[in-house]
């Protein structure tokens, strides 16, 4: 039996009796309940009979137990009694979603200041041993976020990536993203910056919602981001300087020598100052990871992101570069979020930590926090250790 058009979850879509059904007299037999009436000698059926409270009762009856196993499903009853919006005493289509979304549990509740949503949990689902360490745990960190994915579903094809991800990256810290390969780390580069978009869910930056904004807006948006790529990924056909520059070129009406100054000091800043005339297949893989670290900084970007900055370097290399980061962070703050899978460099630079792993958030918070943490698969991860939940399938 289909339910009419606007019913959800198996509840029929009915009129609903602001008084309950009148109980049957004791000293009276029940009705006995009436015959189906016979088609019209046309063979048309009869018309059919207004969806009452009352016939909704009769129709959970006959459909048994099984109809009430739904862990959202609640009788019609136990909504709240008011009259909803339209024809009194029917649920209209915007009143149905409202009270089936009420009898879900919500990862969000209202910043109490701005009156915008925040993630304060990854809410645990029952996913059977797949998600028996994702306590979905996030800690407070005491800065406002910067960036909030909630509930964010992304799938390639048959492969789903992110599964219902509820992360917040604070302001003002240097956040890490740590998981094993293939978790969905870098495809979360990709939403934060309007490169992806969710097929569920919402990414909101500095407030704005990244798959709702124009493209206009979304570009200028992007003027508050730098993005530190794996390889630099400098242009092969422009020196050191050129590479650099092209942002405040490309995106800014300043003149050669503000330009030039600008540049100059952010190579500087990344101990290259005087390779300005050199070119990318001159320069060493560090050096070109510092390139593009300064190029990421010419813009003064709010939110800096790093996909994997220590991917191809030695261990020296690795950790001048994470002294870097830091360096340059206490200069200019704002917020900084660095994609990895290396511990060491976590616990060099991070201050906060999200741990992803298929698709969600296991933990997150504060990083003194997240290394002593007690869930084994935190554990594990964060030591590098062989036995625990994370295996080689």
């Amino acid at each position: 039996m289909m339910a009419p058009e606007g019913g959800r979850r198996g509840i029929p879509w009915g009129r609903r009796s602001s008084t309950p059904p009148p109980e049957t007299p004791a000293a009276e037999a029940p009705n006995e309940p009436e015959a189906p009436e016979a088609p019209d000698a046309d063979g048309a059926p009869p018309p059919a009979t207004e969806p009452t409270f009352e016939r909704v009762q009769e129709h959970d009856a006959a459909e048994g137990a099984a109809a009430h196993s739904h862990p959202s499903y609640r009788t019609i009853d136990e909504f709240p009694s008011r009259e909803p919006a339209g024809e009194p005493g029917y649920w209209s289509p915007d009143e149905q979603e409202e009270v089936d979304d009420a009898t879900l549990a919500s990862p969000i509740l209202p910043a109490e200041d701005t009156g915008q949503a925040r993630v304060v949990s990854e809410p645990r689902r029952d996913g059977g041993e797949e998600f028996e360490f994702h306590t979905g745990e996030i800690r407070a960190t005491g800065e406002p976020d910067a960036i909030e994915f909630v509930e964010v579903h992304k799938a390639f094809g048959r492969n789903q990536v992110l599964r219902g991800l509820n992360m917040a990256l604070p302001e003002n810290k240097i956040s890490m993203i740590l998981g094993p390969s293939g978790t969905g780390k870098s495809v979360c580069i990709k939403h934060i910056v309007g490169l992806l978009y969710p097929d569920q869910g919402d990414v909101i930056v500095h407030g704005n919602s990244i798959p709702s904004l124009p493209d206009a807006d979304l570009f200028e948006l992007r003027k508050k981001f730098g993005v530190l790529f794996q390889d630099g990924a400098l242009f092969g056909s422009l020196n050191l300087y050129d590479n650099v520059a092209f942002p405040l070129r490309q995106h800014t009406e300043k003149g050669d020598e503000e330009i030039a100054e600008i540049v100059n000091r952010r190579l500087k800043e990344v101990g290259l100052g005087n390779a300005n005339e050199k070119m990318p297949n001159e320069l060493s893989g560090g050096m070109r990871k510092r390139a593009g670290f300064a190029r990421a900084l010419v813009m003064e970007p709010d939110i800096v992101l790093f996909d994997e900055p220590d991917s191809g370097l030695d261990p020296v290399r690795t950790a001048l570069l994470c002294e870097l980061i830091k360096e340059v962070h206490a200069e200019n703050g704002g917020c900084y979020t660095v994609i990895t899978h290396d511990i060491m460099s976590a616990r060099r630079v991070a201050e906060h930590i999200s741990v992803l792993w298929k698709g969600r958030i296991v933990e997150s918070g504060p990083a003194e926090e997240l290394f002593a943490s007690e869930n084994p698969f935190v554990q594990q991860f964060l030591a590098g250790a062989s036995a625990g939940p994370l295996g080689m399938d």
